[in-house]
């Protein structure tokens, strides 16, 4: 996407990241853990104008799940809390085995779409994801064979450079997902993200994820690029300094900033048509 197709109006798709695999409520009282939490939070974020929910499954005790099983109950309830929303499943973010990192792939039905790591990531003193090409590639392959988009999940220019190693074996049109933050992750900066940009391949989308107090201005600028964003508790607990945010809130002010900087808010179908689901 250019700065041309904003200035024609090109559709935004926004998505929801409604709860992570990391914080929970001990972070944000109002974070969604239980199937039904999640799914009535991915319907008001639906209502609010969201397209896509990102989803991660939780264990009773609120720590992260894998399994299919996990994910089935959560995608269920979502499914019937939700009109038309597209479903989009998280397979990175830990060093958790490939083998179990592939299972939230294998829900019936199987998820439109799937996050995938593009390379190593460190996130606070313990937490780690490897990300080997090995296991690029293997999930990759699985979510080829089930028919499930990849969002490409680019932490870092290293990461772009490894997205650009298998986008020759990716329908079109690729979809990569620029996150900026802390440690190993792209410095969030107006300029950082005008590089990373100004790299990608013609035909590509792209969709930016902030954390933090840095999610505002870079989704903002990513609407003036042409681009799409991601907003949701996952990456961002407060509205303001002081106020703690909902992930229906962070929704509804992704689309009237969008709106007013003359995007239309994509619809989920115009997002499948966008994206080529």
């Amino acid at each position: 996407m250019t700065y041309q197709e904003y200035l024609d109006g090109k559709p935004a798709i926004v998505t929801a990241a409604l709860t992570g695999g990391i914080q929970g409520k001990e972070t944000h009282p109002g974070l969604p853990e239980t199937p039904d939490e999640i799914a009535a939070a991915a319907a008001a974020c639906e209502d609010a104008g969201a397209a896509i929910v990102h989803l991660h499954a939780r264990r009773e005790n609120g720590e992260r799940a894998f399994s299919t099983e996990r994910f089935q109950a959560v995608t269920d309830a979502v499914r019937d809390a939700t009109d038309d929303v597209v479903v989009q499943h998280s397979t990175g973010g830990t060093a958790a085995p490939a083998a179990l990192r592939a299972e939230p792939l294998r829900t019936d039905p199987a998820p439109e779409m799937a996050s995938l790591d593009m390379g190593p990531m460190n996130r606070g003193r313990r937490l780690t994801s490897e990300n080997t090409r090995d296991t690029i590639d293997g999930l990759h392959g699985e979510m080829r064979d089930r028919g499930i988009k990849p969002e490409l999940e680019v932490f870092n220019n290293g990461h772009l450079n490894e997205s650009f190693r298998i986008l020759d074996d990716l329908d079109d049109p690729p979809y990569l997902n620029l996150v900026f933050g802390p440690g190993t992750l792209t410095p969030p900066s107006p300029a950082n993200l005008q590089r990373l940009v100004d790299q990608l391949p013609d035909g590509a989308e792209f969709n930016v994820l902030g954390f933090g107090r840095h999610q505002l201005p870079l989704t903002t600028q990513s609407l003036l690029l042409g681009g799409h964003v991601r907003v949701g508790l996952e990456d961002n607990s407060y509205y303001a300094d002081g106020d703690r945010a909902t992930n229906e809130r962070l929704v509804a002010r992704a689309v009237r900033v969008a709106e007013e900087l003359g995007r239309p808010v994509a619809t989920p179908d115009e997002a499948r048509e966008l994206l080529g689901l």
